[in-house]
């Protein structure tokens, strides 16, 4: 899968899920029916939140993004739907490539070995994928919701 298929994926599915959520709190706040809406999707908005900001970094690694597109990219998982704009401008842009950059170029520094790695290990890449989402979706529990 190339970074741009990768990332706009993930950034679909976040969005995805922000409408989902959405849909939940109209119908916890505004028509005060259940929040069960809100319950089941704030967290697989939660989860999803979680992906996709692990994806924005693992592509901005892969394919040079400088640090501003990175906070770019990290900061459109907040306002609702802005991934897939980011998605479309970073496309535009020609930061999303058809190829993963460190599955055939040579690390450059620490973050470019962990990153090669985790790219020229596919199942070990997606294994360490699935469990810094467990982990960080477990702390994020542990927290607790946003204040609101």
């Amino acid at each position: 899968m190339s970074p741009l298929l990768a990332f706009r994926r993930v950034a679909v599915a976040e969005a995805v899920t922000w409408a989902l959520l959405l849909a939940g709190m109209f119908l916890k706040y505004v028509t005060d029916t259940t929040e069960l809406g809100v319950r089941v999707f704030g967290m697989a908005h939660g989860v999803v939140f979680i992906a996709y900001c692990l994806t924005t970094v693992l592509v901005a690694v892969d394919q040079r993004w400088t640090r501003g597109r990175l906070l770019l990219g990290l900061l459109a998982a907040v306002p609702p739907f802005a991934t897939v704009l980011f998605d479309r401008y970073a496309e535009r842009r020609g930061a999303l490539g058809a190829r993963w950059r460190l599955t055939t170029a040579a690390p450059e520094g620490r973050i470019d070995r962990v990153t090669a790695w985790l790219l020229r290990n596919p199942l070990h890449g997606a294994a360490a994928g699935l469990v810094a989402v467990g982990v960080l979706t477990g702390v994020a529990l542990v927290v607790g919701p946003p204040a609101g």
